[in-house]
């Protein structure tokens, strides 16, 4: 059995790793906004808030850690403003050095400990819109390659780089049937990520499978970013 720290995890992705984390008999503690979907499943719960990060109650030992908390911002640059700007790094961004600076003690008393980080396909592949979110992501990947090389070789991070996915967060993009089939049709697998595929690649990197693989953005994006098909 080892011990998770998740941040996030009431819905969606986050919820989906939990699940299948409590389901392998991994202790998790999650640390997030709203515990209450968690109680089912039984697992240790404290409040976290990503615009205003407080201090966690962690234990001696982590064997990994992963952040879900996030945003979809999307505006034309023009209408950006810098509140907009600090929020999305705030959340993308700050909040990961402060949960990951915490951990570190514990993280560093783990024989072999994983921490997973979430960007966006819309680093590596320009997207219109995307500027605020894709400018505080990308910070996200910088950090994942600078940490995986500080703290190797005991701590592995990798960083995961999803398209459009179906959970919670994007409903707002995926509310009509015609919305999610133009979204699905953008993507050479013509179709959009589930929050149970991407909770798989999840738990993949915090898992020993992956015990070779460290300062990686995997792209969870269905071809998008590297594949056409006209």
């Amino acid at each position: 059995m080892k011990t998770f720290l998740v941040i996030g995890g009431n819905t969606g992705i986050g919820y989906e790793t939990v699940k299948k984390l409590t389901d392998a008999g991994h202790k998790v503690i999650a640390a997030l906004r709203d515990a209450e979907s968690l109680k089912a499943l039984g697992v240790e719960t404290q409040e976290f808030e990503a615009t205003s990060p407080s201090e966690l109650t962690l234990p001696e030992k982590l064997d990994g850690v992963v952040y879900f908390p996030g945003s979809i911002n999307l505006k034309p640059f023009h209408g950006l403003k810098e509140a907009d700007f600090d929020l999305d790094y705030q959340v993308n961004a700050k909040a990961v050095v402060n949960v990951l600076q915490q951990a570190l003690p514990a993280l560093k008393k783990s024989e072999s400990a994983s921490v997973v980080l979430f960007s966006t396909v819309a680093v590596q592949t320009g997207m219109p819109y995307h500027a605020s979110i894709a400018m505080a992501k990308g910070a996200i990947e910088g950090l994942t390659r600078s940490l995986a090389a500080e703290w190797a070789p005991k701590i592995r991070v990798n960083a995961i780089a999803p398209s459009l996915t179906d959970t919670p967060l994007a409903s707002s993009l995926l509310n009509a049937e015609a919305k999610k089939e133009a979204s699905a049709k953008r993507h050479p697998l013509n179709r959009i990520g589930s929050a149970e595929e991407l909770a798989a690649i999840t738990c993949l990197l915090l898992g020993d499978d992956s015990r070779f693989m460290t300062g990686q953005v995997l792209s969870a994006d269905g071809g998008i970013s590297s594949v056409k098909t006209f």
